[in-house]
């Protein structure tokens, strides 16, 4: 099986706006009304049966593709250890505007309460600077919070974050329960579980009406409980971020959500299922089984098990992302 490079795949109705580094970074998409790129995409935006499945270039959807051969893609090992779920969802996110405060459940809470198969943890790789915002400063009762919510108190909120300055090449980790906003003017590549589960606590400047659509159908006395209302420290922050030339992206603990490693020319990767993005420059792919192909900035490329592992040769970079080891 070969490698498929994929189009964008750009969701419609996103309710915040994007702009146009999606466009510029791929060479194609949708400058004005596609803030999001569901790439390699088994995952349906919430509430639609097919709205933000990746399609293949023969026409039939990344998933039905899975599903009818997941040996072949995703390999025996990991079918045996998750079976038929890749684990992973890659986007690519232009933030046009600075995105609302929200969170994201962990697998336990979408489980029980949603009959979710995941939470949705998360992780930025940050193609352009800007500004994030990123856990509490200072611990919170549930209450507070939801006051917050209720009066809509933007600036409140905001108040009560770490703003944190990133810059291109750096990662973000964002463990389920975090309360985070992403910054106007950000692109980045984010790596997350395979799901589309958002608790808004912010929506007064957005095309959502968060009282209705905001805590997932179960309330905001339910939904707040997946919530982190403790403080972290700036180390405990500082620890989420990684440097620019960071040899390891992600700390330890996102291992068991997801891989995300950043590899130049001369890069070998074992055969698994994975998704890369080229980031800069261009790469020459060479699967052990299949042809060569060579793969330029903006380029987005699944991989199935059955291509074999696969080096990477040439003068640019790209993210290989992949499902945690089974």
């Amino acid at each position: 099986m070969q490698p498929v490079t994929l189009p964008a795949n750009q969701p419609a109705g996103r309710f915040y706006a994007g702009g146009s580094a999606i466009t510029a970074f791929r060479g194609e998409g949708d400058a004005v009304h596609g803030p999001e790129d569901w790439v390699a995409s088994t995952t349906t935006v919430r509430g639609h049966d097919s709205l933000g499945l990746s399609v293949l270039t023969d026409g039939m959807p990344l998933a039905a593709a899975i599903a009818a051969a997941p040996l072949d893609w995703l390999g025996p090992p990991h079918v045996a250890a998750f079976g038929v779920d890749t684990k992973l969802l890659v986007k690519l996110l232009d933030a046009g505007q600075r995105l609302p405060v929200h969170a994201h459940p962990s697998a336990a809470f979408a489980h029980e309460h949603l009959g979710a198969a995941h939470g949705k943890a998360e992780a930025w790789y940050i193609l352009s600077p800007g500004e994030v915002f990123l856990g509490l400063v200072r611990t919170v009762t549930p209450s507070e919070l939801a006051g917050f919510v209720a009066r809509q108190d933007v600036e409140g909120m905001l108040a009560l974050m770490h703003r944190v300055s990133v810059d291109a090449g750096q990662a973000v980790y964002v463990p389920p329960g975090l309360l985070h906003a992403i910054g106007a003017g950000i692109l980045l590549v984010e790596v997350q579980e395979p799901e589309d589960l958002s608790i808004l606590l912010e929506w007064r400047d957005f095309d959502i009406d968060g009282s209705i659509d905001g805590h997932l159908g179960l309330g905001f006395d339910s939904a707040l409980q997946a919530v982190e209302t403790r403080a972290r420290t700036a180390g405990e922050i500082a620890a989420l971020v990684s440097g620019a030339d960071a040899a390891d992206l992600l700390p330890s603990e996102a291992a068991g959500y997801f891989r995300l490693e950043r590899l130049g020319g001369q890069s070998t990767v074992d055969a698994g299922f994975a998704v890369l993005v080229v980031i800069a420059g261009s790469v020459r792919l060479i699967p052990v089984h299949g042809e060569p192909m060579v793969l330029p900035r903006g380029s987005t490329t699944v991989i199935p098990y059955a291509s074999g592992g696969f080096a990477l040769d040439g003068d640019g970079l790209a993210l290989v992302a992949r499902p945690p080891a089974p």
